[in-house]
């Protein structure tokens, strides 16, 4: 995730889920999984391919994946 994104960045458009609110769910409200900032949320709870690439079914892969966020953010 070197690239950079705006916090209103649309990570989730089926639920329209900013990267913002995702980095508030895990920083103010500490979550540490894709689950758990789907139950903050809602990003990656309706067609799930704002998950992973893997998860994407698009014909246009997303830019930026939950996936990644949690890799990046989430303290392990």
């Amino acid at each position: 995730m070197s690239r950079k994104f705006d916090h209103s960045y649309e990570v989730c458009t089926c639920k329209h889920t900013t990267l913002g609110e995702i980095i508030y769910a895990i920083k103010d409200r500490n979550a540490s999984s894709i689950e758990e900032i789907g139950k903050y949320t809602d990003a990656g709870t309706c067609c799930k391919s704002c998950i992973s690439s893997n998860h994407d079914k698009g014909e246009e892969k997303m830019e930026l994946y939950l996936e990644e966020i949690v890799n990046k953010l989430v303290k392990k």
